[in-house]
């Protein structure tokens, strides 16, 4: 038991000095080529044994952050930061060719072809997933099942995860029980629902931009009209816009991504969170929050949504596990405050209930625990990945490349050089097999000519850096050529 506290001990040692090293590698309190002390005088200067010591080093070696030179000592290895995109509110400039529909049918239509790299979708790819852990789960919860999750699960949903939502939910300041959860197919199906039971065809729904294009369909589908509010790449959306626009048009309702947006990966800071809740609040407006990415945090604390500050049951909370554990069991929830009776009902009348055996499944899953260790190790991985994907392109991208800083989720946005033209160069990129997602495609007029999303949800390998190469010179070409 002494050994195993020990161990314990000196994995929260290394970590916690690999963190702060980090940081000071990140704010450029620790320049790129500066040597770093040796393992011997960090151990002494820090009070740490000279295993946690090479541990702390070692992570961050993974990490790309620095690099052990033979006979020499570590070095940090992270090349200077490139600055974040300046603008998202970009000249709109719809290419003759295509229309944004057009463009995702052309980017998301090939995902299946054989050899493409995919670059363009921000999903975890399957090495990432505890494949066979939740196929034990899923083959326990229909064993100890009495109907062998045969029959209809309630229209609410699972009870057990139910449950566990109402539990997690306290990481992020909720206060809830299972009775304020209603199962889902999926987070877009939560959206649906939710969109259903506050607005009618030809409301206006305000939603920041840039934005997942699937949301464009899903307000298309339902007869809404869409109020875009630009968002800042690294503190969301702007509530000076949203509140000037309140007075102009008459909002219906709202429907953010507060946390590791997509494509932006930005996130509302908490006391912008609660001034949107509050002024959303004055004027009786319903805000659907979008917190599929909550939990994919890189820092220490997962950060709070905006339902954690609702105080008249105003906001209606929608996520799902499809970003983090299972993407094709399609199990989701909603936490709709006062328009629970109304979800409920909207829900009956289109699907009845949800797959039984998947949610007994993804109940039991973060019951057992097994779904907090699948978590810790997936964050950790994506941070390692977004360190690694973006130092693989601030080497190969032109110098004019601004590449976003996320804390969190699974994508970077780039802006690029004004001469390209994201669409030409996602056409390029297919040539050899890599597939992007183009800015066009995140806004309903096509405005981010010169951005494009990349998705670091697969681990770094030679594939996918040569892949990053690969764009880079290509960007770079039509820089040259546009003189």
């Amino acid at each position: 038991m002494k050994a195993e506290v020990a161990l314990a001990d000196e994995d929260f040692l290394y970590n916690q000095l690999a963190d702060k090293l980090e940081k000071n590698i990140l704010d450029g309190v620790l320049k790129t080529g500066e040597k770093l002390l040796s393992v011997r005088a960090l151990s002494k200067e820090q009070g740490v044994s000279l295993s946690t010591a090479f541990k702390a080093y070692t992570q961050l070696e993974i990490k790309g952050l620095v690099e052990a030179r033979p006979k020499s000592g570590y070095y940090v290895s992270r090349r200077t930061a490139r600055s974040v995109p300046s603008t998202t509110t970009l000249e709109k400039r719809v290419p003759e060719e295509a229309s944004v529909d057009d463009i995702v049918a052309m980017v998301y239509g090939n995902l299946n072809a054989e050899g493409l790299i995919r670059l363009s979708i921000a999903v975890p790819s399957a090495e990432l997933l505890p494949v066979k852990k939740l196929s034990k789960t899923l083959s326990e919860s229909i064993r100890e099942s009495a109907d062998a999750c045969t029959g209809y699960e309630s229209t609410q949903g699972n009870v057990s995860l139910r449950k566990q939502v109402a539990k997690y939910a306290f990481n992020w300041g909720g206060n809830v029980t299972e009775q304020d959860v209603v199962t889902t197919q999926g987070c877009m199906e939560a959206l649906v629902f939710c969109l259903k039971a506050v607005a009618e065809p030809g409301d206006t729904i305000a939603i920041d931009t840039p934005t997942y294009f699937g949301i464009f369909n899903v307000m298309k589908s339902l007869g809404l009209k869409v109020l875009e509010i630009p968002a800042h790449p690294q503190d969301g959306i702007s509530l000076e816009y949203l509140e000037s626009a309140m007075e102009r048009v008459p909002i219906k309702a709202c429907l953010f991504v507060t946390n590791f947006t997509n494509p932006l990966g930005c996130t509302l800071p908490d006391e912008k969170k609660k001034q949107l809740v509050e002024l959303l609040a004055a004027k009786e407006i319903p805000l659907i929050e979008d917190d599929i990415y909550g939990e994919l945090y890189f820092g220490n604390v997962r950060p709070r949504t905006c339902k954690s500050f609702d105080k008249k049951g105003l906001v209606l909370l929608c996520s799902s596990v499809s970003k983090s554990l299972a993407p094709g069991y399609r199990v989701g929830w909603c936490i709709p405050g006062k328009f629970k009776d109304k979800v409920m009902h909207i829900k009956l009348m289109h699907t009845v209930s949800s797959a039984t055996p998947n949610q007994a499944a993804v109940g039991r899953f973060f019951e057992t625990g097994r779904y907090d260790l699948h978590m810790r190790n997936l964050r950790k991985t994506l941070h390692t990945q977004s360190l690694l994907y973006t130092r693989a392109i601030s080497e190969y991208f032109p110098e004019s490349t601004k590449v976003s800083q996320p804390k969190g989720g699974y994508v970077l946005w780039l802006e690029l050089d004004p001469k390209i033209d994201a669409f030409e160069l996602f056409k390029l990129g297919l040539k050899y097999n890599i597939s992007i997602s183009p800015g066009h495609i995140f806004s309903t007029d096509a405005r981010f000519t010169n951005c494009i999303r990349i998705c670091f949800g697969t681990p770094l390998n030679k594939e996918i850096e040569f892949a990053l190469k690969t764009l880079g010179a290509l960007a770079g070409d039509i820089i040259r050529k546009a003189g």
